[in-house]
């Protein structure tokens, strides 16, 4: 079986173990918000890795730099997500914590990505 260069980025890993994460944590939220918040963590957490595949086969660096870009604002509105599930009590603190810490990595990997992209 053939293995993109997507694949291979230890950000996009990264992303999708972060998509497992963010699933299992929505998966207590009130019945409610399945349409509401569930559905926007789920989507823009799945953004980040879907990101990051269709800008690997993009040809110039400068074009898979401004999709590992839309990752990282994808990693952000999963962060703002995030707060407002700790705002609404829906999360813990701990798990505030744990997750932010998990954004704060794949941020890092994905500005340092980036301007590797545009060197």
């Amino acid at each position: 079986m053939h293995t993109y260069s997507f694949e291979r980025l230890e950000v996009w890993l990264l992303s999708r173990s972060f998509r497992k994460d963010i699933y299992h944590l929505t998966s207590n939220f009130p019945k409610e918000e399945t349409f509401g918040l569930v559905s926007q963590m789920k989507r823009s957490v799945s953004s980040i890795g879907a990101c990051l595949a269709e800008g690997s086969g993009k040809i110039t660096p400068k074009d898979k730099a401004h999709y590992t870009n839309m990752a990282y604002t994808t990693t952000l509105e999963t962060l703002n997500h995030l707060i407002a599930a700790l705002d609404l009590d829906y999360i813990s603190e701990q798990d505030y914590l744990t997750t932010r810490s998990k954004i704060e990595t794949i941020t890092a990997k994905l500005s340092a990505l980036r301007k590797s992209q545009l060197t």
